[in-house]
């Protein structure tokens, strides 16, 4: 069973920063585009930046310039560096792999971060 573990969510203040992590399997990772999303309370999970196994990123328009999507392929993990953060960033963050060569996809659990002062 395909795991993604993640971690580094919790409360920050306006302004602040947080780290994301993802870990998962070799297997998954090496193939896979690795991506956060996020889904506030009410509304529709939303991608938040994506990097593929060539290093290629995508971000939301909101983020752009504030957080910092990461990968180090010895640990099998992705990363979202977070800055300048607003409470409109509060939510759960999900990590998502998507396998490149089928299109299969697999979620963490989801982290909560909570921008509030």
């Amino acid at each position: 069973q395909v795991q993604l573990v993640e971690s580094g969510g919790g409360l920050v203040q306006p302004g602040g920063s947080l780290k994301l992590s993802c870990a998962t399997s070799r297997s998954i990772f090496s193939i896979s585009t690795m991506g956060w999303y996020r889904q506030a309370p009410g509304k529709q999970r939303e991608l938040v930046a994506t990097m593929n196994t060539g290093g290629t990123t995508n971000y939301e328009d909101s983020v752009k310039g504030r957080f910092t999507i990461s990968r180090d392929n010895a640990k099998n993990s992705v990363y979202l560096q977070m800055n300048s953060l607003k409470p409109e960033d509060t939510a759960v963050y999900y990590c998502k792999a998507r396998r490149i060569l089928d299109g299969a996809t697999y979620w963490g659990q989801g982290t909560q971060v909570t921008v509030s002062s």
